[in-house]
């Protein structure tokens, strides 16, 4: 290992262990065992600023996945890999029957960091840890699940695992895909002993699973701004992207009089200005992102003739969303109308969400009192998830992590060990209470 990257890794390790707390060792749970193992992990796919690159079907991922299976294995999971590389580690419980799942990702986005997927895999296996050190047998039966490139940075996709465990994945259209350096799907599969026909074989009889939950980092700041260690989650939002077009007409900047203009930049800025008034007016979870922008001809001393622009619509229930998006195209026509400018409005995806269903949010808001005798805290999640696919199915829940200014997909990522050891009590009780219902 090269010593800036050792430097990172012991790093790592000593700022996770002032944030330890002896008094949150018990029940089984053990911090020093979370920290090592998130540390582990984070070795694997260590750069040299401190972050993560640790891509779906890399060699780091693959190292993961097999550490994961070894720690199970250790714990006296029973390990099963299937098709497209998920990793199941089952604990039978007292009696038979469906199980509760739990788990997330190993693989990261380019340049990211060490608890987004990282932390959700191993709160789910401490899980097991934990009623193994205290004797303890489960209900019924218990399985940590890591699932195979959540995060899409290889393909521009993403969700592939969840996906191909209940049925949804289209393999027709991954295997055209080409990854950052032009490999074809197929070839970038065969890396890590992995073939489309064993991604379309990996779907899953969901009657055996009785419920799953997701721990997750916040990737936001409510949290921390309430001091809270861990939250409920309310639902997942679905995107619908928009790529919307004004058209006016290019012209020499010098010779067109002011009054005698079509500037579709002029347009489209105040179509910008104003579009981020309308997700208050529908909800308190929506939100409304222009990312991408485009100018035609883009010249200091030309009038802009075309302005193409991305807008991002997100909210946690599919009315909600429809409304908002509603709004914002028939806006975009009325900045047209007002500019004597054409408008265009293509949809470019439109991905439902799921909410997480009430009777699943008032146990987990239960086991955030039982677990840390603190009032919970709900929030919606605008970020994709593998939860997001498995709670079209079956029941789903998600408990977020505080996430230190908010910050995710960086380097400069980070929960607290105290807060993620929180998390898991929450998490442990939780899982206990649906196995009791």
């Amino acid at each position: 290992m090269e010593d800036k990257i050792k430097q990172q890794v012991d790093l790592f390790r000593n700022r996770l262990m002032e944030g330890s707390d002896e008094s949150l060792d018990h029940s089984g749970v053990n911090s020093r065992r979370v920290a090592e193992r998130l540390t582990a992990l984070a070795e694997l796919g260590m750069t040299k600023e401190g972050g993560c690159r640790r891509i779906s079907f890399s060699q780091e991922e693959k190292q993961a996945k097999d550490l994961v299976k070894q720690w199970m294995a250790e714990d006296g999971l029973d390990v099963h890999i299937d098709g497209a590389g998920n990793v199941f580690g089952r604990v039978e419980g007292e009696t038979d029957g469906p199980a509760v799942v739990s788990g997330s990702h190993l693989d990261s986005v380019m340049h990211g960091g060490h608890f987004d997927g990282p932390l959700g895999v191993l709160s789910a296996l401490e899980v097991a840890s934990a009623w193994k050190d205290a004797g303890v047998k489960p209900a019924v039966p218990y399985e940590v699940v890591v699932f195979t490139d959540e995060e899409g940075a290889r393909f521009n996709g993403g969700l592939l695992g969840s996906q191909s465990v209940v049925g949804e994945l289209d393999m027709e259209q991954e295997v055209k895909r080409v990854d950052f350096n032009g490999r074809p799907f197929t070839d970038v599969l065969a890396d890590v002993g992995l073939t489309p026909n064993g991604f379309r074989e990996a779907k899953r009889n969901l009657d055996d699973v009785k419920a799953f939950v997701e721990v997750h980092i916040e990737q936001g700041k409510q949290l921390e701004k309430r001091d809270l260690p861990v939250g409920v989650v309310t639902g997942i939002a679905g995107p619908t992207w928009l790529s919307i077009t004004f058209s006016g007409v290019a012209g020499h900047a010098g010779n067109t009089p002011m009054n005698d203009r079509t500037d579709a930049l002029v347009a489209a800025s105040e179509f910008m200005l104003n579009v981020k008034d309308f997700p208050g007016q529908v909800s308190d979870s929506g939100v409304a992102t222009v990312g991408k922008l485009s100018v035609e001809p883009n010249g200091v001393n030309v009038i802009p003739g075309e302005v193409t622009l991305s807008v991002d619509i997100r909210d946690i229930k599919l009315e909600w969303k429809e409304e908002l998006s509603k709004q914002i195209k028939e806006y975009a026509q009325q900045v047209s109308d007002a500019h004597g400018t054409t408008v265009s409005i293509q949809e470019s995806m439109n991905v439902a969400p799921v909410e997480v269903p009430a009777d699943m949010q008032a146990q987990a808001g239960e086991a955030m009192r039982e677990a840390l005798d603190v009032e919970p805290f709900y929030l919606p999640s605008g970020a994709g998830h593998d939860a997001m696919i498995l709670g079209r199915y079956v029941p789903m829940a998600m408990l977020f992590t505080q996430s230190l200014d908010g910050v995710s997909h960086n380097p400069a990522e980070w929960s607290s060990l105290s807060d993620c050891v929180q998390t898991i009590h929450v998490l442990k009780r939780f899982v206990e209470k649906v196995m009791e219902d």
